[in-house]
């Protein structure tokens, strides 16, 4: 069965080319592919130079399972497998590998499509549980809890969260992988924008360390800024589910692109200067936003976000989201997400700081604004 329609990837079908300013992106601007080359060391370029371009190894080049894998303090490259398809193509194959008919899934909400959207299509039944946006979207470990069932297979998560911007404290998170292994469920722990927390300190142990079951997804796309490149991955100690993911994978993207999996050691390997260079852009920009949402209080209501780029303010009333979302896109040519493409209907939309033309966009929602005002004071 296809699963439901991703109404995120419709949205942007319909508006994204229009528009000059997207203020609602989920990554950062990208590298071009100059500036990658330049981080490469000598082996890389040697690779690069000599790159033949044919299959590669379903589970991932050697090297770059082994870079990944550095990123975790337990989970070996072994347990690494490089996903062509990005994190979406790793989240597709976990739900198959622990999902069919009768199954149950949790998941923690609002969430990205991927994380929901392909269970019910496998036959298995999703529960969400919300995170509560009065408490600064914070998780309620008993409705996790109280959300389980004995046919429950899988638990979905991410954090820092999209589209809220929500980050666990340590002892909540641990505490939440550890229900899922008391309960005998498979954590998948979807940390696509780990490192990109404000304060280093803050930076979550990886799910795949805390529970040998648990499953990590990343990605090049969010803190190293390669969305192009199209390489995510799956992280896990849980051989019978990385054998069934990998299987899966003959039928999908079978391996990744040779070029991007190089590419994507260069950029590991660089590591720390990526992820400072995506803060910076990032950090900067939610000065920005808080300066903005601070002069229209009476318009919005903002909850800073804790950690990653992406925050989900909400429109006061009267004004609705979708027509606010389709004037401003118009008008002004910024683009904001609805947050119906999250199924909810409280008026939020999403704002993304990833983006250096993201000042020039508030800007122009400033002259917007004013214009509105003006005309309902005539």
């Amino acid at each position: 069965m296809i699963p439901q329609t991703c109404r995120i990837e419709r949205f942007f079908g319909e508006w994204e080319s229009g528009a000059e300013l997207l203020a609602c992106a989920s990554d950062v601007d990208g590298l071009t592919l100059g500036e990658v080359l330049a981080l490469a060391d000598g082996e890389c370029l040697k690779l690069w130079e000599g790159l033949q371009l044919g299959y590669t190894e379903t589970a991932g080049h050697p090297l770059l399972r082994d870079q990944i894998a550095q990123q975790y303090a337990v989970t070996g490259a072994d347990g690494v497998t490089v996903c062509g398809g990005g994190a979406a193509e790793a989240l597709f194959l976990l739900a198959h590998a622990l999902l069919g008919p009768g199954d149950h899934a949790v998941v923690v909400w609002p969430a990205f499509e991927s994380l929901h959207r392909i269970a019910p299509a496998l036959g298995a039944e999703v529960s969400r549980v919300e995170l509560d946006a009065a408490d600064g979207w914070r998780l309620d470990l008993d409705a996790v809890r109280a959300a389980l069932r004995p046919s429950t297979r899988a638990l979905f998560v991410n954090f820092p969260h999209n589209p809220t911007g929500a980050l666990p404290s340590r002892a909540e998170f641990e505490e939440l992988v550890a229900l899922a292994a008391q309960a005998g469920v498979t954590l998948v722990s979807d940390e696509v924008y780990r490192h990109l927390e404000f304060d280093g300190r803050d930076t979550l142990p990886a799910a795949c360390d805390l529970d040998g079951s648990a499953v990590s997804v990343g990605v090049m796309s969010k803190a190293y800024a390669l969305a192009g490149l199209r390489v995510g991955w799956m992280a896990t100690r849980n051989r019978q589910v990385a054998r069934a993911a990998r299987q899966l994978k003959d039928y999908t993207t079978v391996c990744a692109s040779a070029p991007a999996e190089i590419l994507s050691l260069m950029a590991l390997r660089a590591h720390e200067e990526l992820v400072a260079r995506s803060k910076k852009i990032i950090l900067a920009n939610l000065g920005h936003a808080e300066a903005f949402f601070a002069r229209h209080a009476e318009v919005f209501e903002w909850q800073p976000p804790r950690a990653g780029m992406l925050a989900f303010p909400r429109l006061r009333p009267p004004a609705e989201v979708e027509e606010f979302i389709g004037a401003l896109a118009r008008e002004e040519g910024v683009l904001l997400l609805p947050g119906s493409v999250f199924d909810t209907d409280d008026n939020r939309f999403r704002i993304g700081l990833g983006r250096t033309s993201l000042p020039l966009a508030l800007e122009r929602t400033d002259a917007f604004l004013a214009r509105r005002a003006g005309a309902a004071g005539v």
